[in-house]
């Protein structure tokens, strides 16, 4: 299995060389080559998470894993429960949110460390990562200790919650944050910029783990799998999907393109709504990023919407018959939670945002699942002005919530970055 970058087509890899590598030339993405259907789904979703997850990623990486690595690989990223909660009749909530960061980033953070671990031949390497709110933690837990790995980690200030911010930047060790002030989107572009500097990326061994990175997006596709297995066969359910970076998003789309029963999918967005207005129109116009209350979402400059475009030119994909986007206000996404909250069910403010899209979206004959990315607890402040009571911490929050933050502040300056990253 060949890897492309998808803005240089003539540049092919290896799975190992795009997760070693991180970006392509041009800061390119990389992306499978070609995407297989694969055969024997129904007996694939009566088999368990890891043993189901093993193989469709050895079918999507090809011979450059053997399937023993790659299962260790899987049993060790894969190690925290995965439920599939009913919230009504026709609605299901999946719930990402139970591994070490709690949010669904564990996922491809942890898989991706896996990966690097095996991949990296005792080099010394360098991940730089922006985070909007939940990948900091997610990578910074995974990579943490980790010999022959530094980790340095740009979000924007004052734009995370407390405890989003508490989860990583509290660490210390092999694990750099840096408060960039700023938004998201800013934050991305340095990190971009800092992979077009040959010479930064030949000192450092630089590498990224954003969803840039094709071993977090793969590692994706297996969830989606696994909420199909735990519905009635023959399902197809419809997807709602909280998105920013659109990574989710693209995950969900490569599961259905090698053959997993999906009827369609839903992207939720908030304010940032340049992927809506652009399936709308056909016309690419990002406005200036806005807070909302779902800040993981305030992204108007998504990574990886290239990649859904090209599932659609190379691979075939009908999106228009499969994707449709729609923005949530804030006044929705509070009405959302305190709907849910009446139903039973405590969301974090990104997954009542997809309940709402897809509640409003849903047709009676149809099965509904919305996908949540958070534990609930990371937006405490929002829930409880929401609710008007109180949320209790899970161990992991109660745990880092006295302690102290040692992040360092710069302006989005590409030179003083650079400057950060060579003191060690």
């Amino acid at each position: 299995m060949q890897y492309i970058n998808i803005s240089h087509t003539e540049q092919k890899v290896t799975f190992p060389q795009a997760v070693v590598t991180g970006l392509g030339k041009g800061q390119g993405l990389f992306f499978p080559e070609q995407l297989v259907p694969l055969e024997g789904v129904q007996a694939l979703l009566e088999m368990d998470f890891v043993s189901r997850s093993t193989i469709l990623l050895q079918h999507l990486v090809g011979d450059a894993m053997t399937a023993d690595v790659l299962q260790g690989c899987v049993e060790k990223a894969f190690d925290f429960p995965l439920p599939l909660v009913a919230v009504s009749k026709q609605v299901h909530a999946l719930e990402l949110f139970h591994g070490p960061s709690l949010a669904f980033k564990d996922f491809g953070a942890r898989f991706m460390a896996q990966c690097l671990a095996g991949f990296n031949a005792g080099r010394q390497t360098t991940i730089l990562t922006a985070t909007s709110g939940d990948t900091g933690a997610a990578v910074a837990l995974a990579f943490y200790d980790q010999p022959g790995i530094d980790v340095v980690v740009l979000y924007p200030q004052g734009k995370v919650t407390p405890l989003q911010e508490k989860l990583f930047c509290t660490l210390g060790s092999n694990i750099r944050t840096v408060a960039i002030k700023d938004d998201f989107d800013a934050c991305q572009q340095l990190v971009k910029r800092s992979f077009d500097d040959l010479a930064l990326v030949k000192m450092l061994g630089l590498n990224s783990a954003n969803s840039i990175n094709v071993a977090r997006l793969l590692a994706q596709v297996c969830y989606y799998f696994e909420a199909v297995a735990r519905l009635p066969q023959g399902t197809e359910p419809v997807f709602s999907v909280p998105s920013g970076n659109f990574g989710n998003v693209t995950a969900g789309l490569i599961a259905h393109a090698i053959g997993l029963p999906m009827k369609r999918m839903i992207a939720a967005t908030n304010r940032n709504d340049t992927v809506p207005r652009f399936l709308d129109s056909g016309i690419w116009a990002p406005r200036p990023t806005v807070a909302t209350l779902t800040n993981a979402m305030d992204i108007s400059l998504p990574n990886n919407f290239p990649r859904v475009l090209e599932l659609e030119q190379r691979h075939g994909l009908p999106l228009r018959d499969l994707l449709t986007s729609f923005a949530i206000s804030d006044a929705d996404t509070s009405g959302a939670i305190r709907a849910l909250d009446a139903q039973g069910y405590l969301a974090d403010p990104h997954s009542a945002l997809a309940w709402k899209a897809l509640s409003t979206n849903l047709d009676e004959s149809e099965t509904g699942v919305f996908l949540c990315t958070a534990h609930p607890a990371k937006f405490r402040e929002t829930l409880e002005h929401t609710l008007k009571r109180s949320v209790p911490l899970p161990a992991a929050l109660e745990q880092v919530s006295e302690k102290e933050i040692l992040s360092s502040e710069m302006p989005a300056d590409f030179k003083l970055l650079r400057e950060f990253l060579l003191k060690k």
